[in-house]
């Protein structure tokens, strides 16, 4: 059922397909201080990774001087224990150091995504309902799981690898600069050159990352949907459409990673050749120095070592570069939803308010009212676009025992209702009180902890029948779990299964009554104060109908019971049926009255085929009942 609301979730269009929402561009600065929010509670182990990385970059930088040590050795015959000693020991040491420090990195890396991941799905389980529903759940879960991955190199290893680049650079250039300063002056040059070339082209590169990562959230997000709707793509012989639609999602994809790859390829081939080039350019320039005998054969070899180490740390840094630029286009996707806003339990005022508080204490006849609330659904991008509003003026009383239904047509506003009631959405004006007291004086887990739901889609919970059963209530005793069972005969059903209770169950082997019959039994075991039922008959037989009639009487009895439903057969017994048309109660009364004074509640009977006849019955699912007076 639609109440107005806006279907989210993509806007903008890129080759012809549909690219996620987002939150816009992010400075790089926005991005970086993302990316380091998940480094910086690691930040003493970085430390330490950087020192290890130092070292092995010392011994490296030390391995040309001893070279050229053994070089001047021979010349002068002199002993060559001494400098191969140490070449040795410069050997173990930079592989023992690596060793660590791989071993270390890659433990923070894995400790970074668990933090990342077990952060991000408690950000959006407790994210406001309105934040998560506006994006597909398959894009979500991309970015929980794809997205955290390239985090995962950009706050480890590229960050050790950019400072080890820098480290072994620097180092490299004033031990370069202790041999030759002419032959210096010809390496930087051209390292200068190679150096701005390939800046140049990160910002292009983080662009085609992040485009990739989009497209990949939006496969997910389709993909998901189109797996849920799997029966009608079937029937409605569309698989090669959907298909098509997903492949467009993945090639658009890799058009953007191929585009990455060759920004990235064109950045390390710009790095290696401008190291050949100053190569050649220093074999020819060394060996005019040594012709003139302004430097020593060996000091050249030192030089060429130096220089062929340098392609080590540039590539480091390139490489880093590129890795850092995957991280910021994922840290930004990711803070898309760690700014969700969350669900306020932490309001002080509720708190304080909601102390000394006890359920059912205001003596009010009505448990929960609203309060000539209006509310209106956001445009795109949360933008106020002029709609009207989903409720306008709504005033319900329900009463602290009893059954409410609500009904009216498609768009009326009954399932907004339901939400402002489970709090998942707030009044624009008004207000919604529970035992005499604003909303704003409750937290949300009280509020929820006196309400059972049962929402349209009966969704099944990944876990056991049990587990789905007593999903409301985990203390919930087996009697307890039984009664519910029985009482929407749900008996039979649990006797086949291969473990009864205990079996693992999801959508697909459940048939959508009997996934509805698990949602109701779920509530009844809660036996809440509130119990909700949004469409709760819809995929119902006459005799489970039946059996649900008289469950809801039995909690009417003892607590609040509110309905929505399309078929009248189900609120006809109703306490009060509050009547909705375009967001405005229209009338409140009891099935015969409404009958007999509102046009548009015989107009839905009439639609539904009860058939209020003249001679005195009224058809309700096959079976006759006395028709009122005056109907």
């Amino acid at each position: 059922m639609s109440d107005g609301r806006p279907q989210t979730g993509t806007v903008g269009e890129q080759d012809g397909v549909r690219r996620p929402a987002g939150a816009g561009e992010r400075s790089t600065r926005d991005k970086v201080r993302a990316l380091w929010a998940y480094a910086r509670p690691h930040k003493a182990v970085l430390v330490v990774a950087l020192v290890l990385g130092a070292i092995g970059t010392a011994t490296e930088l030390a391995t040309p001087l001893v070279t050229k040590a053994v070089l001047d050795g021979l010349e002068a015959s002199a002993s060559l224990a001494t400098p191969i000693t140490i070449l040795a020991v410069l050997l173990v040491a930079g592989t023992v150091v690596g060793l660590v420090q791989g071993i270390m990195l890659g433990t923070l890396a894995e400790r970074i995504i668990l933090a990342a991941r077990t952060g991000l799905v408690r950000h959006l389980l407790h994210a406001r309902v309105p934040e998560v529903t506006a994006r597909q759940p398959g894009e979500l879960v991309t970015r929980v799981t794809s997205d955290t991955l390239l985090i995962r190199e950009a706050t480890t290893s590229s960050v050790v690898n950019f400072v080890n680049g820098i480290i072994g650079l620097v180092g490299a250039i004033v031990l370069m600069a202790y041999l030759d300063v002419v032959l210096l002056g010809v390496t930087v040059a051209v390292l200068i050159v190679a150096g701005i070339s390939v800046v140049a082209l990160m910002p292009r590169l983080s662009r085609a990352q992040q485009e990739a990562q989009e497209h990949v959230g939006a496969l997910g997000g389709r993909l998901e949907g189109v797996i849920r709707a799997l029966r009608t793509v079937k029937s409605a012989r569309a698989e090669s459409r959907e298909t098509g639609r997903v492949s467009a999602h993945a090639e658009a994809s890799a058009r953007s990673g191929i585009r990455a790859v060759k920004l990235e390829n064109v950045s390390w081939t710009i790095t290696g050749v401008a190291v050949n080039l100053a190569v050649m350019l220093l074999l020819g320039v060394g060996a005019w120095r040594v012709s003139t005998d302004a430097i020593t054969v060996s000091t050249l070899v030192a030089f060429l070592l130096y220089v062929f180490q340098l392609m080590m740390p540039v590539m480091l840094l390139t490489m880093s570069l590129t890795s850092l630029q995957s991280g910021l286009a994922a840290a930004a996707r990711i803070s898309e939803v760690e700014e969700m806003r969350l669900e306020a339990d932490d309001d002080a005022a509720a708190a304080a308010g909601a102390s000394g508080a006890e359920p059912g204490s205001g003596g009010e006849s009505s448990l929960v009212r609203l309060r000539e609330v209006t509310y209106r659904y956001p445009g795109e991008g949360g933008v106020d676009d002029g709609r009207p509003p989903a409720l306008d003026g709504v005033s319900i009383d329900v009463p602290r025992r009893g059954h409410t239904a609500i009904v009216g047509p498609s768009g009326a506003g009954k399932t907004t209702i339901m939400s402002l009631l489970l709090r998942f959405l707030s009044p624009e004006t008004g207000r919604v009180e529970l035992d005499g007291r604003p909303y704003a004086d409750w937290t949300t887990d009280q509020i929820r902890s006196r309400i059972a739901y049962v929402e349209q889609d009966t969704p099944i919970v990944p876990g056991t029948l049990r587990e789905n059963l007593a999903y409301a209530a985990p203390g919930a005793t087996d009697a307890q779990i039984r009664a519910a069972v029985d009482a929407l005969r749900l008996t039979d059903r649990v006797a086949v299964l291969p473990d009864g209770l205990d079996t693992e169950v999801s959508a697909s082997q459940l048939s959508g009554g009997e996934r509805q019959r698990v949602a109701v039994a779920r509530a009844l075991v809660a036996r809440p104060e509130i119990l909700l039922l949004d469409e709760a008959t819809a995929q119902l037989d006459g005799l489970t109908e039946a059996a649900l009639a008289e469950a809801i009487r039995d909690v009417a009895s003892t607590g609040a019971v509110v309905t929505i439903a399309h078929r009248i057969s189900t609120v006809m017994d109703a306490d009060q049926i509050v009547l909705l048309e375009r967001g405005r109660v229209r009338a409140v009364g009891r099935h015969t009255e409404l009958l007999e004074t509102d046009e548009l509640y015989r107009e839905l009977v009439a639609a539904l085929r009860l058939d209020a006849s003249v001679t005195g019955s009224v058809s309700v699912s096959g079976q006759e009942e006395p028709a009122p007076a005056g109907a």
